[in-house]
This record gives C-alpha cells, sequence and structure tokens, in this order.
C-alpha cells in the first residue's frame, strides 16, 4: 500500500512565530500561525487539515460501501467540523454528509454512512475523539 509524506516547518516562538505545512504531491503548499489555529487569523491549521482528509475519506469510503452495495452513488459531499479544545485537544469531529443515490432507502443509506463513519482509515485513525456524524439523502 502507499506511503503518504506531508511536512511541517516551524520558525520562532509559539505566538509570535509562523509555520508553513505542505503536501508531499505539492498539491497543497501555505502558512499556519498562532492566530490561525487558536484565533482568527490568515492561513490554515492542523485541525483543518485533518478535516478536510477525514471528510474526504469518509466520502470516498461511502461511495466504495455503496457501490460494493449494488448502488451508483451521483454524489457524496461531506464536511467535517473539527472542534478544538482546552488542551488543546481535539474534542469532537462532526460529519455532515449528503449524497444523492438513486434507488437508496434512507434506512439503508444511514447503515452504509455509519459503516463508513467507523470503518474509513482516517476515522480509524482518529479513533480517540468522539465522532459524530449527520448524513442526509437528497433526492
Amino acid at each position: 500500500m502507499a506511503i503518504r509524506t506531508s511536512s511541517a516547518e516551524w520558525k520562532g516562538t509559539l505566538q509570535d512565530g509562523g509555520g508553513t505545512m505542505k503536501l508531499g504531491s505539492g498539491g497543497y503548499e501555505g502558512p499556519f500561525t498562532f492566530k490561525s489555529r487558536f484565533e482568527s487569523g490568515s492561513g490554515t491549521n492542523p485541525e483543518e487539515l485533518i478535516g478536510a482528509a477525514h471528510a474526504g475519506c469518509f466520502s470516498m469510503f461511502l461511495s466504495a460501501l455503496l457501490t460494493e452495495a449494488g448502488f451508483t452513488p451521483t454524489r457524496v459531499a461531506t464536511t467535517a467540523k473539527v472542534h478544538l479544545g482546552e488542551g488543546p485537544t481535539i474534542t469532537l469531529i462532526e460529519l455532515n454528509t449528503q449524497a444523492e443515490v438513486p434507488g437508496l432507502a434512507e434506512a439503508e443509506f444511514k447503515q452504509h454512512a455509519e459503516a463508513a463513519k467507523q470503518d474509513c482509515p482516517v476515522s480509524k485513525a482518529l479513533a480517540g475523539p468522539d465522532i459524530k456524524l449527520e448524513a442526509t439523502l437528497v433526492e
């Protein structure tokens, strides 16, 4: 299986310094600071990147489960809200997904969404915090 590499560099003190995070693929490189992580400043932060990774992994995994069950998903769109609490600690991840899947009943969709929440590789990697899911089947 593949090995993916990302990197980060921080220069200076926690509050006055700054850093850069980049993906090994070259698909993203951007700054992060104390303000972008803990307040409201420009740049990204680790939690935002974890959220993007989780939303992407969940969407792909749900699509795979639906396909395996004999359905053809038109679209699976997921957002992830990553809550950073005291400590700092990631205390909660809220997944909200909307899917267009012709011929799929709501109850069966919810079962597949719950399975994807539990079994997508990023969910497994992040098993420490609670992961909440809101799944909506869109017609």
